[in-house]
């Protein structure tokens, strides 16, 4: 069953859903984003990010900038390789809130884990299969990270990133050994990391 306003009942508004993109790639930032649903007029279709097809993901992020509260938030490489990416990823969450320019009066995260802020607020593990605002914000997190990495290989070619967004696919991995690191890659990630410590040692 698709993500419904069941958890976003018992709340007052204005209520907004928060989700994120990008833990795991080895490279590329961390992007949040916050959504205030209308629950008398929001798009159909909205569901968990990763169960959609990226056509449809767009369109649904479009009509949301419409007619919802959008906020997007976003911690860079060298937040993450500086805070880890757990820590980047709650300032993520904290900077999409902010940006809504509204204060919501009840925040569902997705996780088990809320950011360090003075809000009320709830963590919903599996959040974005069962809340529909927090789904809708999946949707934006995703499709925003997804154009950011697909600009970003435009710049650096040969990763694939437009087609695995950073994640460590057999593609880019591959890429990784041959071509060697970028700015955008994740210095705190192991697998950065060990090729680092080659490219290093081919330079002495």
């Amino acid at each position: 069953m698709p993500p419904c306003f069941q958890i976003e009942q018992p709340y007052p508004s204005p209520l907004a859903g928060v989700d994120e993109a990008g833990c795991a790639p080895l490279a590329g930032p961390v992007v949040a984003a916050a959504v205030i649903l209308d629950r008398a007029n929001f798009p159909s279709g909205i569901d968990d990010s990763k169960k959609l097809p990226a056509p449809v993901r767009e369109a649904i992020c479009a009509r949301l900038y419409d007619v919802a509260g959008v906020g997007v938030g976003i911690a860079s490489v060298e937040e993450i390789d500086t805070l880890n990416i757990f820590w980047a990823r709650m300032l993520a969450m904290q900077r999409a809130v902010d940006a809504l320019g509204v204060d919501p009066q009840m925040v569902l995260v997705d996780g088990n884990k809320l950011p360090k802020w003075d809000r009320p607020s709830v963590a919903i593990v599996k959040g974005d299969a069962k809340s529909r605002s927090i789904a809708a914000a999946s949707i934006v997190a995703k499709v925003t990270r997804d154009a950011i990495m697909a600009e970003a290989a435009r710049t650096w070619p040969g990763y694939g990133w437009e087609r695995n967004k950073g994640y460590p696919t057999p593609e880019h991995c591959d890429a990784l050994k041959e071509l060697g690191t970028t700015p955008l890659h994740r210095r705190s990630f192991a697998r950065v990391r060990e090729q680092l410590q080659l490219e290093l040692l081919a330079a002495e």
